[in-house]
């Protein structure tokens, strides 16, 4: 049994993964997600095109899902230059030709963020189609709500409260603790 948010939308979409060859004697193949198919069918590695020895696969098709809770992070996405799906790919190690499996595909900017901080999984920023934008657009038009800026008001704050910058009150000292330390004459004979 699966949950299922209130209010949240998904799509399927399709996952192209660009397989080239590495540019360094130390990796063979260069791998990233370089486009979406909105709507797509299942798949699983299919060749697209190949030419040159570079070779297009529609890696995977996985949901697109829209929540309620993440729509600031949505409407961040849309008001940037060039609005993008974050495509997370992870490890597959139990296939020696395909070292990738698509895992996520999401329009939140922070949850792509969050999988960056996971050295393993490889996180590739793909540009949203229009018909994509429209429809987070119409989304955050039924579902977003502007919170307004509150300025927090400093609390426990009292004015007769003097600190002289001498440091810890606790230690009893004559002079100021940020002065430079002494040289002993004694240690230095």
């Amino acid at each position: 049994m699966t949950f299922v948010f209130p209010n949240s939308q998904s799509i399927p979409l399709g996952v192209v993964v660009r397989k080239s060859p590495g540019v360094t004697r130390w990796a063979k193949w260069a791998w990233r997600a370089v486009g979406v198919l909105p709507g797509a069918g299942a798949a699983d590695w299919t060749v697209l095109r190949s030419e040159e020895g570079v070779t297009d696969f529609h890696a995977a098709t996985v949901p697109l899902r829209l929540y309620v809770s993440d729509t600031e992070a949505y409407v961040h996405e849309l008001q940037t230059r060039q609005p993008s799906v974050y495509i997370v790919l992870s490890p597959h190690a139990a296939s020696h030709d395909i070292p990738w499996k698509v895992t996520l595909a999401t329009a939140s900017p922070y949850e792509a963020q969050d999988y960056c901080d996971a050295a393993e999984v490889l996180v590739e920023k793909v540009a949203m189609p229009e018909g994509m934008q429209a429809w987070v657009a119409d989304f955050l038009t039924r579902h977003h709500e502007e919170e307004a800026f509150v300025k927090r008001k400093r609390r426990n704050w009292r004015a007769d409260d003097h600190e002289d910058g001498i440091g810890d009150a606790r230690i009893v000292q004559d002079s100021d603790v940020y002065r430079s330390p002494r040289r002993r004459m004694d240690a230095l004979k």
